[in-house]
């Protein structure tokens, strides 16, 4: 026994290794038997860490995240998980992870391989959203920490002196559709501009209400306010809609704005086809974007990433290098530019790697024939449900999402409290797992059951078999 953090003997540590490495690779070749389930008290009384933790041999570890925590997953791998928007993982993204651990590399810059990985993803990801040659980007974790970044580069371009002094007395305000994502009130809050200074433009059907946003414009400017930034929406959380990116791109442009698309999963109908692919029409005209691999991508969590047009606003919002993080021209300490520089972390771990490796193992093609076929099984159950009633859509179906109403007969309250049990009886039965949002029905608001329908592994039949399970838990069946 050493101090080493080594394994004691590789020997054993290998076949270990290699045990786990099959049982998780069964797991998902299995997948379509492993959805979600509770976590029993006696499994969560087990992850219980002491203070003084004796640790424990390489066993009986391999043997508690086999059969303890690998069972207890979030079931997004199942092919009828449609709550939410999440990921699906791929079998893939298992060797990218292991390679990943194994290299352990900072990606904050410097000088070396995955540094070059994922400059070729940014660069990848710019070309299929038809952002222009030099525009600039960076990996996060998510479209969150995306939506702060894109919005901080907005903030100073419209304040240059911002990072040093602050924002001192001025008041930006920026503009959105009534449905846009959470993160960017968060984002607003966290730069310190505040959420009171977000606008909710009113939306129609064919997205953000335009003379609703100039109008709003005007009367904010008129008020001393100063207008730097338009959120535009590529596949709302609740319905899946989309604005007219080319319509807020003129606006952006004749109003001297900042245009930031939120498009957490919807940018990836650029990889799909006709007639989605031109849900995102213009979004290259955008002055920033923000999209998830680790949803429609199915790449493991998490990894998202923020494009921005202009590199040289992009890295005035961020750059500081201290004295002994001075780059060299050769050397470890070369490779500039260096990932730091664009955003909040200095450490940052190696999400690339395994955007490269679904790229190169599925194909651009492949990836965008998953997500027309996504799309394709939504409006599959939009049509279920519209010939099965007394279900009914609460919305129409324009990409992957399907919102509805498991007994449109009832009185919006006994509606709600219908559809919610329902979620939750499929998803404690291991049926499907059906989120939740509320519409608008008959003018009056409904909790309706919501399918964000994700996943590579989602047939047909999956669909037939979860509107069955819903007619049946209504009382229909």
């Amino acid at each position: 026994m050493t101090d080493s953090l080594d394994p004691d003997d590789w020997g054993v540590f290998r076949a270990e290794a290699h045990r786990l490495l099959d049982a998780s690779l069964d797991r998902l070749e299995d997948a379509r038997n492993r959805p979600w389930q509770p976590v029993p008290q006696d499994v969560r009384d087990g992850y219980h860490l002491q203070s003084d933790e004796p640790g424990q041999p390489i066993v009986q570890i391999v043997t508690t995240l086999q059969d303890q925590m690998m069972p207890y997953a979030t079931g997004n791998t199942h092919p009828r998980f449609f709550g939410w928007v999440h990921g699906t993982g791929m079998a893939d993204g298992i060797l990218s992870e292991m390679v990943a651990a194994t290299m352990n590399a900072n990606c904050g810059g410097r000088d070396h391989g995955m540094v070059y990985v994922e400059r070729e993803v940014i660069d990848w990801t710019r070309r299929q959203m038809g952002f222009p040659q030099g525009a600039s980007g960076v990996l996060v974790t998510g479209t969150s920490q995306a939506t702060v970044i894109a919005l901080q580069a907005a903030r100073v371009r419209a304040m240059a002196n911002v990072r040093a002094t602050g924002q001192t007395d001025a008041r930006l305000t920026a503009y959105a559709g009534a449905g846009v994502h959470n993160a960017a009130r968060k984002a607003l809050e966290l730069l310190g501009i505040g959420n009171d200074n977000l606008r909710l433009v009113p939306t129609t059907e064919d997205g953000l209400d335009l003379a609703a946003l100039g109008s709003q414009i005007i009367a904010d400017r008129a008020e001393g306010a100063i207008p730097f930034a338009i959120f535009g929406t590529a596949g709302s959380v609740d319905f899946g809609d989309y604005d007219d990116l080319n319509a807020l791109a003129d606006i952006a442009g004749d109003q001297g704005l900042w245009l930031h698309i939120d498009a957490a999963f919807g940018a990836w109908t650029r990889l799909a086809d006709a007639p989605y692919r031109q849900l995102t029409d213009g979004i290259g005209r955008a002055d920033s974007m923000a999209c998830d691999f680790h949803k429609w991508m199915a790449v493991p969590y998490d990894c998202g990433i923020v494009l921005i047009r202009n590199e040289t606003e992009h890295r005035a919002a961020f750059a500081a290098r201290p004295a002994y993080l001075t780059g060299m021209d050769s050397g470890l300490a070369g490779g500039d530019p260096w990932f730091c520089d664009y955003g909040v972390d200095l450490s940052r771990g190696n999400r690339a790697l395994k955007v490269w490796t679904a790229i190169k193992a599925h194909g651009t093609a492949k990836l965008g024939r998953t997500i027309t076929a996504n799309c394709e099984r939504a409006a599959q159950m939009g049509a279920l449900v519209t010939a099965t009633p007394p279900m009914a859509m609460a919305a129409p179906v324009v990409s992957n999402l399907c919102v509805f109403t498991a007994d449109a007969r009832l009185e919006p309250d006994a509606q709600s409290k219908l559809n919610m049990q329902i979620s939750q009886d499929l998803q404690n039965e291991g049926v499907a797992v059906f989120s939740t949002t509320l519409a608008v029905i008959g003018g009056k608001s409904v909790t309706c059951l919501r399918a964000a329908i994700t996943n590579h592994r989602t047939t047909s039949k999956d669909v037939e078999i979860a509107l069955a399970a819903v007619a049946r838990a209504a009382g229909h069946a």
